[in-house]
């Protein structure tokens, strides 16, 4: 057996890249395996400058008849898995060829949607997360109020939930515990431009040594001790 010249025809018959998110997502765009097959044989014949193989051509390469190839290309067509362009030959001659611009076009769409969809499930899951941690803190499920008050702070005020559970904290370390108070660390901050928990952080540190400052130097060592944390509600 000549391994030299079989090595060699593999070679010529060249290698065929199929993008791995459609090898991925092409049964939840709607294709099942036989119709996934069909497209790549299009792909591959196209991919070796046959751009409007037959039917017969391309079940040569499958276990499916060239009857059968017939009626799953329209199926691909009429659905926009496949699409049939003309093309102009520099001797003038109109052909036609197969384009797979709708496909890509679909799974394209189809990885949009699904990233806006993880995306709304972590708001969604972020959400549920900052309702256990206030009730936590409070020790008692919240009120229809504050439940309110919690929504608008994350939906009409665009708080990013992370940053509403370090002004909790905050309000905790203060010991001040209630809506009012952090309201009103959540419009400081919003003023302030914070944005991050970083940002937070220091601008509560800022203001405790803020806070800290002030305090007169002949007071005497109990008082020092007594100085409370910054308070929000007094700007």
């Amino acid at each position: 057996m000549d391994y030299k010249n079989i090595m060699v025809s593999w070679m010529k018959e060249g290698t065929l890249s199929i993008p791995q998110l459609l090898v991925k997502h092409y049964n939840k765009l709607g294709l099942n395996e036989t119709e996934f097959v069909l497209l790549i044989q299009v792909y591959g014949f196209l991919q070796k400058g046959n751009t409007f193989p037959t039917p017969e051509e391309l079940s040569s390469n499958m276990s499916i008849s060239s009857e059968q190839c017939s009626s799953i290309l329209r199926k691909l067509i009429q659905q926009q898995f496949l699409s049939i362009e003309e093309g102009n030959a520099p001797n003038g001659i109109l052909y036609e060829q197969y384009s797979f611009q709708t496909l890509w076009e679909k799974l394209a769409d189809y990885l949009v949607q699904e990233s806006k969809m993880q995306q709304m499930q972590r708001s969604m899951e972020e959400e549920k997360d900052i309702y256990s941690c206030f009730e936590q803190e409070f020790g008692r499920p919240l009120s229809p109020l504050e439940c309110e008050s919690l929504a608008m702070w994350i939906d009409q005020d665009g708080h990013n939930p992370v940053i509403v559970k370090a002004a909790l904290r905050e309000a905790v370390m203060s010991g001040k515990l209630n809506f009012r108070y952090i309201d009103r660390i959540l419009f400081e901050w919003k003023k302030n431009g914070v944005k991050t928990i970083e940002d937070a952080r220091d601008q509560g540190q800022r203001f405790r040594s803020h806070q800290k400052n002030n305090v007169s130097s002949g007071q005497t060592k109990e008082q020092r001790k007594t100085v409370p944390f910054y308070n929000w509600l007094e700007q």
